[in-house]
């Protein structure tokens, strides 16, 4: 790498030496570019085919303040944004690629993401559209096949540590991410492997898959296998320096979740073997018109979980054009073996539909939760979704303490059981306008 001119002092940007070795190995047809121990101040970096930018131990990539102007200009998306500038511009990220092949990034070297922006557009309080104008994701990949990305850290990445949109044939694996926003997002991709990866992620969601309007035409989310993972909100950092300072509660808080956007659905995804630690629950959510379908999630250990255990809902959000948007629907959601204790009990297991279009086929066997409890009996009344953003802690208390259930054909409960820390006025369950309820 020094023989491109890479200095590695944490001062002198070295990311044009980085691309030149990039770009050389490329043209030779392949092969590994190493980052030796140092630090290395860059902006935008440009992964191209059949090249491994594998950093050692000891190696820093670390990102430039906005201030230096040292990343690539967003692409132009030419067509209306139905997603957040995030979701939107790839190129403006401190490591990317787009239509490239057989690409990895691995080694036990961190990327420090310090100077990346976590906001979602350039101006604060913007819900949607544009690009946020300077490095705002630490590892961008968009259309492309074959890719790894092994063994690395990653600390503050920014909006997101890691985001794939569109990408074909991937493998995340033993990977640590301490970051300020989402950790992992794994967008209108298929083939995935996340697996062996711990997410500490105290602001937002830690690994999340998504079928956004990013490809401006709605993509299935499919074939996806989480595993031996661990989901964390603890304070930003102390996930890395061993003092483990949880946080408190937030938004989205270090969970693994489907959605919220939607528009082109899930399929064939399986989650297991996985621990939560002072985070959300499981969310499963279907709002933008999509397919959730083919949900299978087992072995999971929840410790101190903030809002709910388990959310799946769907709803009319419909973010997307109006004459492609459907009806959002759900069916065959299979968990098993789940315990969580120390549950906040702001909502019990939430299990929603639509009037016109219930959650099919749901099936928990073998949970256990233990709730905080603490709550007065309250009105009974649940609003419902419709077109709010899906988040329980926006919709107050279920009116059950265990589980609440409303618009679903099938539901399967085997060996389910709850406890309650503290007395709860609420009933353990509440079903509304449920059929086909088998209760073991």
């Amino acid at each position: 790498m020094r023989d491109f001119g890479a200095i590695g002092d944490g001062k002198n940007l070295d990311h044009t030496a980085i691309n030149e070795a990039i770009g050389s190995c490329s043209s030779a047809g392949g092969g590994r570019v190493v980052i030796p121990a140092g630090t290395y101040l860059c902006g935008s970096i440009r992964m191209k085919s059949n090249v491994d930018l594998h950093l050692t131990a000891g190696a820093t990539i670390l990102a430039a303040p906005s201030e230096l102007k040292a990343y690539d200009e967003s692409e132009v998306f030419g067509a209306p944004e139905y997603q957040d500038g995030g979701h939107t511009y790839f190129h403006n990220s401190l490591i990317w690629a787009e239509d490239q092949s057989n690409i990895s990034i691995t080694g036990h070297g961190r990327i420090d993401g310090s100077g990346l922006t976590k906001r979602d557009t350039e101006y604060e309080g913007e819900a949607l559209g544009g690009s946020i104008g300077t490095g705002d994701k630490s590892i961008a990949l968009k259309n492309c096949r074959n890719l790894t990305i092994r063994d690395i850290t990653i600390y503050n990445g920014g909006h997101f540590a890691i985001i794939t949109t569109g990408c074909i044939d991937g493998t995340i694996d033993n990977v640590t991410i301490d970051t300020n926003r989402d950790g992992i997002d794994i967008d209108c991709c298929k083939f995935f492997t996340i697996s062996n990866t711990k997410v500490n992620s105290p602001n937002d969601d830690a690994i999340v898959l998504k079928s956004s309007y990013a490809l401006k035409k709605p993509v299935t989310c499919e074939h996806i296998l989480i595993t031996n993972c661990i989901v964390s909100g603890y304070k930003l950092g102390t996930f890395l320096d061993g003092s483990f300072i949880p946080n408190m509660p937030g938004w989205g808080c270090g969970r693994i979740k489907l959605g919220t956007e939607s528009n082109g659905g899930f399929r064939n995804i399986t989650v297991t073997n996985c621990t939560f630690m002072w985070s959300c629950g499981l969310a499963l959510e279907e709002v933008d018109g999509g397919v959730m379908e083919n949900i299978i999630v087992s072995n999971i250990s929840m410790n101190h979980i903030h809002h709910y255990p388990i959310y799946i809902t769907t709803g009319c959000r419909n973010r997307g054009p109006e004459e492609e948007t459907g009806v959002s629907t759900a069916k065959n959601i299979y968990i098993s073996n789940v315990v969580a204790d120390d549950v906040d009990s702001l909502s019990g297991i939430i299990i929603t539909g639509m009037k016109d279009a219930p959650v099919r086929n749901v099936s928990l066997s073998d949970v256990h939760i233990r709730y905080r409890g603490g709550r007065d009996k309250g009105d009974g009344v649940y609003p419902e979704l419709g077109k709010r953003y899906p988040e329980p802690s926006l919709l107050g208390p279920t009116p059950a303490y265990g589980l609440f259930a409303r618009y679903v054909d099938g539901l399967t409960l085997r060996n389910v059981t709850f406890e309650l820390a503290s007395a709860d006025g609420r009933p353990e369950t509440i079903f509304e306008n449920v059929t086909g309820c088998n209760i073991q």
